[in-house]
């Protein structure tokens, strides 16, 4: 298990208020701050599909964002969008939280969640993407995050449906009809 100590003492940014369970099974029991640095509870979002998205505002892919919100809006009763500031790719996302809010808001009017900037790769991969992207956490498969704006599609019950890359649309049939 790691604390937030820990975490500060090897100069990764903490994840949780509370030790993190390394072997958790569930997505629902992953801990990850909101943007604002207030914790965002994935288990408020239990009965809806979710997708999480690792954004980036300087990026080829950042115009998905407008898809995103669309994709949101319309399947607001059956899903929600989670993006996840990221700087591991071409340190296209550098600003801080302030800056990326303003950037979301002002150029793509985003309403979704969006998380504290974290890391989806490497020694300082966030718990979430642990889950994600190893088939002993998730269950489903392993999977390398390759770029920005990486898809990652749970089911109603936290299970997780398929992983879409960067060139799929938001709006795309690959990930809409599952939302049915």
């Amino acid at each position: 298990m790691k604390t937030i100590e820990h975490m500060e003492k090897k100069g990764t940014q903490p994840f949780a208020r509370k030790t993190v369970n390394e072997t958790s099974s569930s997505i629902y029991d992953i801990e990850i701050n909101s943007l604002e640095g207030g914790p965002l509870t994935l288990s408020e979002f239990e009965g809806k599909h979710i997708l999480v998205v690792n954004v980036a505002s300087n990026c080829g892919f950042t115009g998905q964002y407008k898809s995103l919100q669309a994709l949101s809006e319309k399947y607001k009763d059956e899903m929600v969008v989670i993006g996840v500031p990221c700087n591991q790719f071409g340190k296209q996302e550098p600003g801080d939280a302030s800056t990326i809010r303003s950037f979301c808001d002002l150029r793509y009017g985003v309403t979704f969640p969006l998380t504290q900037k974290i890391e989806v790769k490497g020694s300082g991969q966030h718990p979430l993407y642990q889950w994600l992207t190893k088939k002993s956490r998730n269950g489903k498969k392993n999977s390398t995050v390759r770029w920005n704006f990486q898809k990652y599609l749970l089911d109603k019950e936290g299970q997780l449906v398929d992983v879409f890359y960067s060139t799929t649309s938001p709006l795309s049939k690959k990930i809409t009809r599952r939302l049915q």
